[in-house]
């Protein structure tokens, strides 16, 4: 695109033509704000319908530049999933809010280098305070502890197993082993073996009929993995699991790695925040005891992708792990004081994702965000007593953090395992289908079961009802066909 005193090599188009193009965007995401809970939240499609519909050979002539949003945002937009619907139920939903998508528009717009010190000061010390309110969140040490935002909980795991090993083992890590449940997120795994470590140096433990991690196992396998002459190093607990939202005995957990000279980690990725609510504190006890925690404030903080965030209780691990200090960056390094975040995580290039964060928390106030968590706690618990004064619905993992776990199985219904399971993997591809809910399984003690995570604080009681009522339409649709149903 050339414009009057803009050639196109510069990139840029006139101060007019920018004010338009801005002003149409901010108006196509604040109708977005304002309409999306009337739109169906599901974007079904093909990996050929897409090609059809979007590949292309590369442009090398320029075109119009509001042509080119325009077809973004009636081709590309509607076919992706709307992740903060009221609908949304399934995986972790997005229930971002305004003011952070602005920030985040700032942050990309100034295009600011949240790497180190003398690149934006401004930008590490907000990174700086606002780690240090999720410290006091979480009961960790503010002056001695720290921390970095990560694109992710998946990076925030990685970055603590990178640094969980050199502190324990240091350089020799053949003999070292690591635990974790059989409901741990997977990006732990990913996490370990990214980092070197051989599938016989991973204890997966199995979990109680609470989806606990199992103390006394855990114990036993410590046990003998000491007497083989094995370094058990490191164990990962979860503060509310992906699949129930179960939280693992953080204390009891806490005393053997104690007892044990062991780091101790806490995934809190999807229930780190509860903390915010007085019943969810309750069940996340001992969470101040941890070397290390994952908390995703892109999950229930309400902020947009990505933001992840790991805390430590010294912060000098992370520059003891992750400091280089090659020659083109040897006249920006600072005093000890001016903290460079490249030397504290994996990422030299980091964009300013404190921002979105920093603004939000300012704007609402942290009494908003404790509101918002506690009413999504309630939700769930709400739902599981609508569910349980059915006679067509079972609960198979109550409501724990937002996250409860159900099955249509009609009282008197005489139904094998494999009917039940194909009966409600058939309720999700058909409300899912249907686009009007996000409602997918998982299996659970070898049961095919649906899934609600209940994060978002614009979710009500009464869009719950309306998809249970659907479901149990197609419910009642597949018990027809199946064969011997009826006494």
């Amino acid at each position: 695109m050339t414009t009057k005193n803009n050639p196109s090599h510069t990139l840029t188009i006139s101060k007019e033509e920018m004010q338009q193009y801005g002003y149409k965007i901010i108006d196509h995401i604040v109708d977005h704000f304002e309409t999306q809970n009337s739109k169906k939240p599901v974007a079904l499609a093909t990996r050929e319908e897409m090609d059809l519909l979007l590949t292309e050979s590369i442009p090398d002539q320029p075109s119009p530049a509001n042509e080119v949003l325009d077809f973004v945002m009636n081709q590309v937009i509607p076919n992706s999933n709307i992740v903060s619907h009221p609908k949304s139920y399934s995986f972790v939903p997005g229930p971002n809010n305004y003011i952070s998508v602005m920030a985040d528009t700032i942050a990309t717009g100034f295009n600011i280098f949240s790497g180190g010190w003398a690149a934006s000061p401004a930008a590490a010390e907000l990174e700086i305070v606002t780690m240090n309110w999720l410290l006091e969140i979480f009961g960790f040490p503010t002056k001695k502890g720290g921390g970095i935002f990560t694109s992710g909980g998946s990076m925030a795991n990685l970055t603590a197993l990178v640094t969980a090993r050199r502190i324990k083992c240091g350089d020799d890590f053949s003999k070292a082993i690591i635990y974790l449940s059989d409901q741990a997120h997977s990006s732990n795994i990913k996490a370990i073996k990214v980092i070197g470590f051989k599938k016989e140096q991973i204890r997966i433990i199995p979990t109680d009929i609470e989806f606990k991690i199992s103390l006394n196992k855990l114990k036993n396998i410590i046990a003998k993995d000491r007497l083989e002459g094995l370094q058990p190093f490191c164990i990962i607990a979860s503060a509310g699991t992906t699949n129930t939202g179960t939280v693992d005995p953080l204390d009891e957990i806490a005393d053997i790695c104690q007892n044990e000279n062991m780091w101790m980690h806490i995934d809190g990725a999807y229930g780190g925040a509860a903390i915010l609510a007085q019943n969810g504190k309750k069940l996340l006890k001992g969470i101040e005891r941890a070397d290390s925690l994952t908390v995703d404030p892109h999950k229930w903080f309400f902020q947009p992708y990505e933001i992840g965030c790991l805390l430590v209780k010294n912060h000098s691990w992370l520059s003891s792990t992750f400091s280089e200090k090659p020659e083109y960056l040897r006249d920006i390094e600072g005093n000890e004081s001016e903290i460079n975040f490249y030397d504290h995580g994996i990422q030299l290039t980091r964009r300013f994702r404190a921002l979105k964060f920093y603004m939000s928390l300012k704007t609402f106030g942290l009494s908003s965000f404790k509101e918002a968590i506690t009413y999504n706690i309630n939700l769930a618990e709400q739902t599981e007593a609508l569910l349980r004064k059915s006679v067509l619905w079972e609960i198979t993992s109550p409501a724990t953090l937002g996250i409860i776990n159900f099955r249509y199985h009609p009282i008197g219904q005489k139904l094998s395992e494999n009917e039940l399971d194909h009966i409600n993997q058939t309720i999700s591809k058909k409300i899912t289908h249907s686009k009007e809910a996000l409602l997918v399984t998982t299996v659970l003690q070898g049961q095919v079961v649906l899934r609600m995570c209940l994060i978002n604080p614009r979710t009500t009681i009464e869009d719950i009802k309306n998809t249970l009522k659907q479901c149990e339409m197609y419910g009642e649709e597949e018990l027809k066909q199946v064969s011997n149903t009826y006494p």
